[in-house]
């Protein structure tokens, strides 16, 4: 099978996808903390990814997609599960337990960095010096941000959950790119997702049981809502959606929605889980987003 067209510039379909994937993961953050405590939280990632593997299969049988992949497809498929829907959720999910939701968010604005990276080493996609000068900015901004809660007597935690939530964004960023391949691009949309989910399900199972045992679950209402929506919304139509955006426009312009989701994820933040904005946060903030937007432009005009 041919891929499709290499990516380009946004068009109203991609639109349309980063707006729908942007304004539900603008939630997901918080939401995930709704899966922590009772349940460990390899347990909680499985439930979540078996319910969106069920969910788009379902899809693919209701809609007379074929689910058949071919042997090469499969191993692209758990590359896709093991990067995004293991490693990643499971570094996602303990880093909250350190950091505020609102804050681990804010560190997948940087998702733009390695996509732009990557694929410029995988893709031939050019990086100017504007787009580093940018990055290193943003990354200032993250660094006051944090400076705070990192000089606290408990600071070393908030560290341990900050490199837990950097090392979740760098496995992401793998998976973004894998996406934006011609193997990634010429893979069925929908079957691709379902198996890849299914693969990744299976794995964090296997992780699961090796690290916190038997299978936990919660009857919990607040736990079970949590896990429909992470599973059904989050899961199976926010990344239908966002790899739509990365095979239309490419992994470093995808990477814009990482901007936008943090705005929605620290308003949250601040009124559910009372994050405290002093001057020193509000300043890394905006040091923050003056980088990225700085690097943004950098790679449009690029």
């Amino acid at each position: 099978m041919a891929a499709p067209p290499a990516p380009g510039r946004f068009t109203p379909k991609a639109w349309a996808a980063f707006a729908g994937c942007t304004l539900i993961w603008g939630s997901t953050w918080f939401v995930i903390r709704t899966q922590l405590g009772d349940v460990p939280p390899s347990w909680s990632v499985t439930w979540r990814f078996a319910l969106g593997a069920s969910i788009m299969l379902l899809l693919c049988l209701f809609t007379g997609k074929s689910l058949r992949l071919s042997p090469r497809q499969h191993g692209f498929a758990l590359l896709v599960a093991v990067t995004q829907f293991v490693l990643n959720f499971n570094l996602v999910y303990r880093s909250e337990q350190y950091v505020t939701s609102g804050l681990v968010s804010l560190t997948f604005a940087f998702l733009l960095v390695p996509n732009t990276l990557f694929g410029a080493l995988f893709l031939g996609q050019r990086v100017s010096a504007r787009f580093i000068a940018g990055s290193i900015l943003g990354l200032a901004g993250v660094a006051l941000l944090f400076a705070p809660d990192l000089a606290r007597p408990d600071g070393a935690n908030v560290g341990h959950g900050l490199a837990l939530a950097f090392a979740g964004v760098l496995s992401a960023s793998i998976a973004n790119v894998l996406q934006a391949m011609p193997a990634g691009r010429a893979m069925p949309l929908e079957a691709g997702l379902a198996w890849a989910m299914a693969w990744g399900a299976l794995i964090d199972g296997a992780v699961a049981l090796a690290v916190d045992g038997p299978p936990r679950f919660s009857t919990d209402p607040v736990y079970l809502a949590g896990l429909a929506y992470l599973g059904i919304a989050a899961s199976a139509v926010a990344f239908s959606l966002y790899y739509t955006l990365i095979r239309t426009v490419g992994p470093g312009q995808a990477a814009w929605n990482g901007v936008v989701v943090p705005m929605v994820a620290m308003g949250i933040s601040t009124v559910a889980e009372g994050f405290a904005w002093t001057a020193t946060a509000v300043a890394g903030v905006i040091l923050a987003l003056i980088g990225l937007a700085i690097a943004l432009r950098a790679k449009a005009a690029g």
